[in-house]
């Protein structure tokens, strides 16, 4: 029993914070040990598949309409952008993993992580506060929020979504317009690391068996469907607020992180 409410725990604590700029990495990697969960790559790149998902059902039909020239000029120029943010983060992905470079396990520089991510929120508000946020980013924006997503796959505690919220913001984007591009811009990066993810672990663990199947879907279940209300209610949220509460949730969270698991 403790195992199935652990893979029902990990989903929700990856649907809840895949998408919103608290790290869901960093998340899974204090649940993991503070509780002791212990799940395979395989089962983590599934959950994350699973908020993947929840984006998709929200996003499609933007999606959809940009590819299909609905949104006229103004969408197919907003899709070309998207293609050379994602092809710029997968060339710098794929150099980082050639070099070994990939995501620690210790919790201490998820604590910091967590800590200079909520510093540098406060200091994009300030930021917005003395400056017109625009609601269409230039190629040159648009590429550094390609960049950024880098941080997320070397950094743990860093968060995908958190790091391009930034890069936009501080690029001069809009709260609302920097989180749609982090949104969508997050479909192609999250499937295509999904993807590859999947075949490097079935390549190098084998098929797994039944009973880790069954938890793998139930875990994809659970943060698909946490995942499509905590985005939801972000796409929501920024219309009319800050993100000053992520930023103080992460500060608190890394001091207490730090404290616990200082010597």
């Amino acid at each position: 029993m403790k195992e199935w409410v652990g893979t029902i725990l990990l989903g929700v604590i990856e649907g809840v914070t895949e998408f919103l700029p608290i790290s869901s990495t960093g998340h899974l990697l204090l649940a993991e040990h503070l509780l002791g969960l212990k799940r395979s790559e395989l089962f983590t790149v599934g959950i994350q598949s699973g908020a993947l998902l929840a984006v998709l059902i929200i996003f499609g039909p933007r999606l959809r309409a940009m590819i299909t020239g609905e949104q006229g000029r103004k969408g197919k120029q907003y899709l070309w952008k998207m293609g050379g943010s994602f092809l710029l983060t997968a060339v710098l992905g794929l150099a980082a993993s050639k070099l070994g470079l990939e995501l620690p396990k210790n919790p201490a520089p998820v604590a910091w992580a967590l800590l200079v991510g909520g510093f540098l929120i406060l200091a994009a508000e300030w930021w917005l506060r003395h400056h017109q946020g625009k609601e269409d980013p230039g190629w040159g924006v648009a590429l550094a929020i390609g960049i950024s997503q880098i941080l997320a796959a070397v950094f743990p505690g860093t968060s995908r979504s958190g790091a391009t919220i930034l890069a936009g913001m501080f690029g001069g984007l809009s709260r609302t317009a920097a989180t749609d591009f982090s949104f969508l811009l997050g479909i192609p990066t999250l499937l295509a690391a999904a993807a590859y993810s999947f075949y490097k672990e079935l390549k190098t663990a084998g098929v797994p068996g039944q009973e880790e199947w069954l938890h793998l879907g139930l875990g994809f279940a659970v943060s698909a469907v946490t995942a499509y209300f905590a985005v939801r209610w972000l796409i929501g949220y920024v219309r009319t607020n800050t993100f000053l509460p992520f930023a103080w949730y992460r500060i608190g969270l890394g001091v207490v992180w730090l404290w616990l698991v200082s010597p």
